[in-house]
This record gives C-alpha cells, structure tokens and sequence, in this order.
C-alpha cells in the first residue's frame, strides 16, 4: 500500500507538469503561426511569454520524472525485471524523443531574437514533435501494463519475446491519441483560464485587454476542437475496454450483471450490497452501443470475475470526474465560441468567471483519468500476468520515503508557483507590449 501511495502521488504530481509540457507548445506554434499569418505582434509577444513559462514547467517536469523512473526500480523490482526483458523499447527510444525536445528548446528560447519566423517555427514544432513523442513512448509501457503481448510465460520464465508486438500492443494507439488530444486540451483551458482572469481586472489598458482576448479566443478554440477529440477518443477507449479490459469498463459503470442493453450509469455511488450505482442518472442501452456500437451488445458484469480481482469501486466516481469534467469543458466553450462568433456578443464578467476555472477543472479531469486508469487495473500490476503484491518490493522503508517525498513535491509546487509568480509580476505584459 505504501508503494502504490508513493507512486500514486509522484504521478499525480509529476503529470501536471508532464501534461502542460506536451500541451503548450502547441499553443506556442499556433501564436507564431498567427503571428505570421497576421503580422500581429501580439502574438509573438504571446508566444515568447508562454515559452518563459514552459521553460519554467518543464524543468520541474525533467526532475520529477527522473523522480518516477527512480522510484520504479526502488519501489516495484518484480515489474521492473520484466519490463526490462520485453517492454524496453520504448523506453530506449524516448532519450531520442526528449533529446530532439531539448535541443530545439534551447534554440527556440535562447535564439529566437536571432531567428526567422520560419525558423522559429520550426524549432517549435520540433520541440512539440519531441514533447509529444516523449510522452506516448513513455505512455505506452502503461498501456502495455493494461494490455500486455508480445511474450510468453512458461515454467514462470519470460519466452518468445516480440518487442514489436510489445510496443504496439492492443491499447497503444487509443492510448497514444488520448494521452496526445488530453494534453492538449488541458494545456488550452489553462491558457484560457489565465486570459479570462487577466480580462476579469479592471485596471488593464484598451491594448492589454486586446492581447488577452486574443490569448483567449486561441485557447477556447483549441480547447473546443480537443475536447471533441477527446471525446471521439473516449468512444474507442470504451470500446477497447470491452474486448481487453471488461472487468475495468464494468467497475467504471459499477455494472454487476452480465446483460446486453446495458444502461450507462452516470454520477451516483457504487453499492456492492445492493449491487447496484445509487443515486446515478442511468441512460438506458446506452454502456451497450458504447461498447459494440449495438444496443444489444452483451457487456459482462463484475460477477464473472473472482471478488478478490474486482477493482476498488470508487473507480467509477473517477471515471465519472473525468467524463464529467470533459463533457462540461466541451458544451461551455462551444457555449462561449457560438456567443461570440455567432451572436457576436462580447462575453460578460460570469462568463469569464466561469472559464477562469476551466484550467483547474481540465488538471482535476487528468488527474482522475490517470488515477482511474491505474487503479482500475488493480489488483494487477501487469493485467493477468502479475499482481501488486508479487511487483512491489519487500523494503520496510517505503512509509518514510513516502513522507519525505509528500514534503519534495510540496515544496517543488510551492516554489514553482512562486518562482512562475514573481518572473511574470516582474515582466508584465504590458512591458512587453511597450517594448514590441
């Protein structure tokens, strides 16, 4: 237990940084795009600015994740053998991945004065090729845990081993794109939830609040187009989840009984006494077309499985987090686009008001889905082929590493947030729009 706990929290803290490094500089490739599209200075100015703060990000991003690596070896040795005799590749490949990533940052912030605009485009979507792939590469050996292939186990010894079977194993691409389209719409609300704040202030110039809204309206749009995406990819993820992983898409939907038209249970509390989701609002037919896209698609329950192998149930309250959080994120910025683009309206303070907490919202979403994802997998650390108990170490020293560790990530978001703070109340946007 303290294993997972220690592990648990690293990821949850380590993925904040990880989702917005692979989610800004998409952001920052549109602002040079308009830039050069428009000739609007505001743009550069907007892309340069987030570029300071990513850089900020992603230094944290490299040293919690060495964390994580780390930890994987201290905390999990049985998974770690195996890992390193058939899912290896992807992690090789990665260094290539975060090597192109770094080089092109490095060029991009300490060079762009010296820089075409093309060039520093191209700089950027090659330090956005290397983010993205960064994060897939690493991605998959967690899908590879959901959905394992590529080997053989026989007498207990690991055979036949197919590192390419390994690497795309069934979820990776599902897994991949979600990973891919989340990040980038959670890095949108973020930017989005900035703008609609700054904008909320009263003290700004006519120039200030044009750069906002411009800020703003590239954010809304993006988080619109990936939230639908996600959305999309949501389906195919369910879809997966009913021919690998059926016990994971039955405790998400707190579903017990084998049946075909299965409802879809959204909010509510999973009660195994009763063996049903209280309190839920149930769509009928409607887990069963999400599963087989037929409404007589026979979903099996969590009664074909061993007790002892069922997911925690609170799985489902995750899932609903997630889906939740999504789905609101997506009907309020098409909300919010069709207000301005259609009526041709200005948004009013609540509608900015609401958006600011977009940002939060679409962090908690991750943090669920990751959170769902991995626990609903347990009690396996590998499905099918090895339990938690048989992956995590032995060491009587876990609980006070995990204290420790609490206290590391504290005080690395309180010194991020405070070091992010202090550099842009030091170099205001107006500052920068003086200077051009």
């Amino acid at each position: 237990m303290y294993a997972r706990a220690l592990f648990g929290s690293s990821l949850v803290f380590h993925i904040i940084y990880a989702t917005l490094g692979v989610g800004l500089p998409l952001i920052i490739i549109l602002g040079e795009v308009m830039n050069l599209i428009t000739k609007d200075r505001h743009y550069a100015i907007m892309a340069r600015r987030i570029t300071k703060g990513f850089a900020i990000l992603i230094a944290v991003s490299i040293a919690s994740g060495t964390i994580v690596g780390v930890l994987l070896s201290l905390l999990w040795p049985g998974f770690m053998e195996m890992v390193g005799q058939v899912i290896a590749l992807p992690f090789l490949i990665e260094i290539f991945a975060f090597l192109i990533e770094a080089v092109f940052m490095s060029i991009y912030l300490y060079a762009a004065d010296r820089l075409s605009s093309p060039m520093r485009l191209l700089s950027i979507v090659l330090v956005a090729i290397g983010a993205v792939g960064s994060a897939i590469l690493i991605t998959d050996a967690h899908a590879w845990m959901n959905t394992p292939d590529g080997f053989r186990i026989v007498n207990g010894e690991v055979v036949d081993v197919d590192p390419l079977d390994a690497f795309f194993n069934p979820s990776f691409f599902t897994t991949a794109i979600h990973v891919t389209v989340s990040a980038y719409m959670t890095a949108a609300f973020v930017m989005a939830s900035v703008a609609a704040f700054k904008l909320l202030k009263r003290n700004k110039t006519n120039e200030e609040r044009a750069y906002h809204m411009k800020g703003l309206t590239m954010a809304l749009v993006l988080g619109a187009v990936m939230s639908m995406a996600t959305a999309v990819n949501g389906h195919e993820t369910a879809q997966m989840l009913h021919e690998y992983m059926p016990r994971k898409l039955a405790a998400a939907e707190g579903l017990f009984e084998t049946r075909t038209h299965a409802p879809l249970a959204i909010g509510g509390f999973t009660d195994e006494e009763s063996e049903s989701v209280l309190f839920a609002i149930e769509i009928p037919w409607a887990l069963s077309f999400l599963a087989g896209n037929r409404f007589d698609t026979e979903v099996m329950g969590l009664n074909e499985f061993p007790k002892d192998e069922w997911p925690p149930l609170f799985v489902h309250t995750l899932f609903n987090v997630m889906v939740g959080i999504g789905t609101l994120l997506l009907l309020y910025s098409l909300f919010l686009i069709a207000w301005k683009f259609v009526l041709k309206k200005s948004f009013k303070p609540w509608m900015l008001a609401g958006l600011t907490a977009g940002g939060p919202l679409a962090i908690i979403a991750i943090e669920a889905g990751w959170l769902f994802s991995c626990i609903g997998r347990q009690p396996w650390t590998i499905t099918n082929v090895m339990k938690t108990t048989e992956a995590a170490t032995r060491s009587n020293y876990v609980g006070l590493l995990f204290f420790l560790f609490i206290g590391l990530y504290i005080a690395l978001l309180f010194i991020t947030s405070f070091v992010l703070y202090t550099y842009f109340k030091r170099n205001p946007v107006i500052k920068d729009l003086k200077e051009g």
